[in-house]
C-alpha cells in the first residue's frame, strides 16, 4: 500500500488528524526549546524518512513542508517576543533530510520545497535551512544519515517515519536513535495490520494476555491473516497494551495511542522521547486536538493498570475525559507520593508519571495544589499556593494530617 503520488495523492482522515498534530507540536516544541533568553543559536535536524510529494491533490502541504512553513512561523513568533522583551533574537539552523523510495515524489518534492525555500531565504534572515534530498529505503539509507547527523555535530533531531501502511523501520533502529542522540525525538506511524513488526517473535513472550486466551486468539487471528477492522474498544486496549509492552523498550517516555477514526482505528501516531518534559508538551496537545487520537484504558496515572475486557473506558483527550482523568488523578497522586515515601521531587514526579499518563499538565498541577492530602513545598520551605507556580526544583509531600484516600498495589 502507497501513495500513488504521479496522480495526486488523496489526503486520508487520518493523515489530516495526523498532520494537525504533528504541526502544533512542532510549533511548541520550537517555542519551549528556545525559551532560554540568553540562548542566541538553536541547532536542530528534521529527517522524514518517507516525506512524499509535499503536496495532496487538493493542495494540501505534506509533513516536510509543514515542518519548512512551522520553522518560518515559529521564528518569527519567538523573536518578535524577544524584540518585544528587548532581547537579541534567536539564530535557528536547521538541517533537513527529505527521503521517500520514490523518485517522482522526490523530484515533485523539491519543486514545492524550493518555492517555499525562496520566500524563506528573502524574508526571514533569522533562520539557516539545509536540505538534503534522497530517493532510497529508510533503512539503506539510515546509515548515512547518521554520518551526516554526526559531522554536523547535531543532537536536537525529529525524526518522521509516516510509513502509510507498510513498516520498514525495525526496532533496533528506533532504539539506536533514542540512545544516539540526547535529545531525539521519533514520530512513527504504522498501520494496525503491520503491528505483528513491532512483537516479540515469541508470542508467548506477550505475557499481558494471558488471562484472556481469547481476545488474545482473535486479535492475533486479526494481525496473521487479515480481515475487518475491528471496532471493538477493548480490541484496541488489548493491542494497545501490547504495543507499549514492545515499544517501551525503545525510549523513556512513549505515547502508544491509535488515530481515532469513527469506522474504526487503523494507525498508530506512536511518539518516543528522551525527557519527560517532551511528553508532557504532547500530550497537552492532544488535549487541544480532542478525538484525534484514542486510548482505551485507565485516565489517571497508570494508564495501562487495567484489563481491558472488563474495564477501561475510550479516552478521546476531550474536557469529559478530562473531568474523569482529574477524579482519578486526586487517588492516584497521593499513592504515587506515598510509594515513595512521604514526599518527591517535582522532577522526578514527572520522570515516573509521563512515562504513562494521558493526562494534561495543567489538571495534574491543579489536583495537586487542590488536594486535601499534599502539599508544594520550595527548595527554601515555601508553600505553593498555585498550579502554574509550580517549578521542577521544588517538592510534592504528604500532609500530616491527611484525609483518607485508599492505597492500591499497581497492577503488573
Amino acid at each position: 500500500m502507497a501513495y500513488n503520488w504521479g496522480d495526486g495523492a488523496k489526503l486520508d482522515e487520518h493523515t489530516k488528524r495526523k498532520h494537525k498534530v504533528l504541526r502544533e507540536y512542532f510549533r511548541e516544541y520550537l517555542v519551549t526549546r528556545c525559551q532560554i533568553r540568553h540562548r542566541e543559536r538553536f541547532r536542530v535536524a528534521i529527517i522524514d524518512g518517507f516525506a512524499g510529494a509535499g503536496r495532496y491533490a487538493c493542495g494540501t502541504p505534506g509533513s516536510p513542508l509543514i515542518f519548512l512553513e512551522t520553522l518560518d512561523r515559529a521564528v518569527r513568533e519567538i523573536n518578535f517576543r524577544r524584540a518585544a522583551e528587548g532581547t537579541r533574537p534567536i539564530q535557528i539552523e536547521c538541517f533537513a533530510v527529505f527521503n521517500d523510495k520514490n523518485p517522482a515524489a522526490i523530484s515533485e518534492l523539491r519543486t514545492h520545497t524550493a518555492r517555499l525555500i525562496e520566500g524563506i531565504r528573502s524574508t526571514n534572515k533569522d533562520l539557516h535551512i539545509r536540505i538534503e534530498f534522497f530517493d532510497e529505503e529508510f533503512e539503506v539509507l539510515y546509515p548515512r544519515i547518521k554520518s551526516f547527523l554526526s559531522d554536523g555535530c547535531y543532537q536536537n533531531v525529529i525524526f518522521n517515519l509516516d510509513q502509510y501502511g507498510y513498516s520498514n523501520v525495525n526496532m533496533a533502529i528506533l532504539s539506536e536513535i533514542m540512545v544516539r542522540w540526547a535529545s531525539a525525538e521519533i514520530f512513527l506511524t504504522f498501520a494496525i495490520e503491520t503491528l505483528l513488526t513491532y512483537f516479540p517473535s515469541n508470542e508467548a513472550k506477550n505475557y499481558i494476555l494471558n488471562d484472556e486466551p481469547g481476545l488474545k486468539k482473535e486479535i492475533y487471528a486479526f494481525l496473521q491473516d487479515g480481515g475487518e477492522v475491528i471496532n471493538k474498544r477493548e480490541w484496541l486496549g488489548a493491542a494497545e497494551q501490547i504495543v507499549y509492552e514492545q515499544l517501551k523498550l525503545v525510549a523513556p517516555f512513549v505515547s502508544t495511542f491509535s488515530i481515532h477514526n469513527p469506522d474504526g482505528w487503523r494507525y498508530w501516531l506512536i511518539h518516543f522521547a528522551n525527557h519527560s518534559r517532551a511528553r508532557q508538551v504532547y500530550n497537552d496537545i492532544l488535549h487541544e486536538n480532542s478525538t484525534s487520537q484514542a486510548h482505551f484504558g485507565r485516565s489517571g496515572l497508570n494508564m495501562l493498570s487495567f484489563n481491558p475486557a472488563e474495564d477501561g473506558m475510550l479516552y478521546l483527550f476531550t474536557d469529559e475525559a478530562r473531568e474523569q482523568a482529574i477524579k482519578q488523578l486526586h487517588e492516584d497522586i497521593p499513592n504515587k507520593i506515598s510509594e515513595h515515601g512521604d514526599s518527591l521531587g517535582v522532577e522526578e514526579f514527572h520522570l515516573c508519571v509521563y512515562k504513562e499518563t494521558p493526562a494534561h499538565s495543567r489538571d495534574i498541577n491543579k489536583v495537586i495544589i487542590e488536594s486535601d492530602d499534599l502539599e508544594v513545598r520550595t527548595p527554601t520551605g515555601g508553600e505553593r499556593r498555585t498550579a502554574h507556580t509550580i517549578k521542577t526544583v521544588d517538592t510534592i509531600r504528604l500532609k500530616r494530617q491527611r484525609s483518607f484516600f485508599p492505597m492500591f498495589p499497581r497492577k503488573v
